[in-house]
């Protein structure tokens, strides 16, 4: 149950449509949706703005075509599958209406909405390695409803192509900086940018870089304040908080 369902639900109430024991019995049965496997959240856009989002990863396509199946039948227009393998997309593929992006390994059922943030988030990657967690990213920020920028293999090997795109730079309203081996590339944003910037470490790099943990140290010891940082390959969670930032108006 979304926001306007809550709504149409209270003016029931008021124009003496609907009894208030009868709109309680409606709004206590809505929290969420046990089909024994998962416990559907369909409150969550109420309480948080935003629905839940299915995480594939571990779930048989069975469990994501229900779990799906179940949030369609509520009236969600939109639901984002993350992680989700090309083996697991063509089987669902089969039930639902499901759009795959292999790259982001996400799937998405629905239209994408037009954007209705702020400004721009600006989505940046230190090599064309760090793609999948930036496509991760920038889907979902587009389906959250915001208008996103591509920058993408803008690493400090090569610090003139960051140089560049100084405009890009300076008129994103978020940016969510994506790299691998030592990371340096979210704390040169953070000296350029004027606005808040998310770094995403990735699992990219050779043996000292622990699989993305030297990356996530340096991120989290950078000396340019307003950068916040994310878990390691975490581009879901980079693009949601982005959204959230982007969508501030008060």
């Amino acid at each position: 149950m979304n926001k306007q369902d809550t709504l149409d639900i209270l003016k029931k109430i008021q124009a003496g449509e609907v009894s208030p024991e009868n709109a309680l019995l409606k709004l206590r049965f809505e929290p969420f949706e046990d089909l024994g496997y998962a416990k559907v959240d369909h409150h969550r856009e109420l309480r948080r703005g935003i629905p839940e989002v299915i995480y594939g990863a571990k779930k048989t396509p069975e469990q994501i075509t229900g779990i799906a199946g179940a949030m369609l039948d509520k009236g969600q227009q939109l639901i984002l599958i993350t992680r989700l393998s090309p083996e697991a997309a063509e089987a669902v593929e089969k039930s639902l209406p499901l759009k795959y992006h292999k790259v982001a390994q996400i799937g998405v059922i629905g239209e994408m909405p037009q954007p209705s943030g702020i400004g721009k988030i600006v989505i940046a990657t230190g090599g064309t390695s760090d793609m999948p967690v930036a496509e991760e990213a920038a889907l979902t920020a587009e389906a959250l409803g915001n208008e996103v920028v591509r920058l993408y293999d803008v690493g400090v090997a090569g610090f003139h192509r960051l140089l560049s795109n100084l405009d890009v730079i300076m008129n994103a309203q978020v940016i969510v900086s994506i790299a691998g081996m030592e990371g340096a590339l979210t704390s040169v944003i953070g000296g350029l940018a004027d606005c808040p910037v998310i770094g995403v470490p990735t699992s990219i790099g050779y043996g000292a870089s622990f699989g993305g943990v030297a990356a996530l140290l340096s991120m989290l010891n950078s000396c340019a304040s307003g950068v916040s940082v994310v878990n390691i390959d975490n581009g879901f969670g980079a693009g949601y908080l982005a959204s959230i930032i982007n969508h501030q108006r008060r």
